[in-house]
């Protein structure tokens, strides 16, 4: 069982591992050994998770997830299968956790004070003149 939080947690059978070679530079053990990692979940079989937090991690997921709702993280970080296991299990934990928070408040739209305002237009008339003061005096546009 992989507890997320203390509402959330998915059992072992849920999460599916597989292994294959890791890319990448690796010497002479790189065509020998499978380190890579990937992890794969199926979000909507998944009973123990509520649904708007399935929502929510699908939207954090991205390209992460494909059409059928299958989570797929590929982890090849570390030189070791362990260590790259735990990894990707602490990465889908993470991704959970984030998803599991409650989404931020709606931001309320508001108007600028007119104080705010004013100082604004005096800033901008001020910045007019200066910039109208680098002309030169013979400028045809000033005729």
């Amino acid at each position: 069982m992989v507890f997320i939080t203390p509402r959330i947690s998915v059992p072992d059978e849920e999460l599916h591992e597989s292994f294959v070679r890791a890319s990448g530079a690796g010497g002479q053990n790189i065509n020998k050994v499978s380190t890579a990692v990937e992890l794969r979940f199926s979000i909507f079989e998944n009973q123990t998770i509520p649904y708007d937090v399935k929502m929510r991690l699908i939207r954090l997921a991205g390209r992460r997830v494909t059409q059928e709702g299958v989570l797929i993280l590929f982890v090849q970080t570390h030189r070791t299968q362990d260590m790259n296991r735990k990894a990707a299990a602490d990465r889908f934990v993470e991704l959970v956790q984030k998803a599991a928070l409650p989404p931020p408040p709606p931001r309320i739209a508001t108007k600028p004070t007119r104080g705010a305002v004013k100082r604004r237009l005096v800033g901008k008339a001020i910045r007019a003149t200066v910039k109208s003061n680098r002309k030169r005096p013979d400028d045809p546009d000033e005729l």
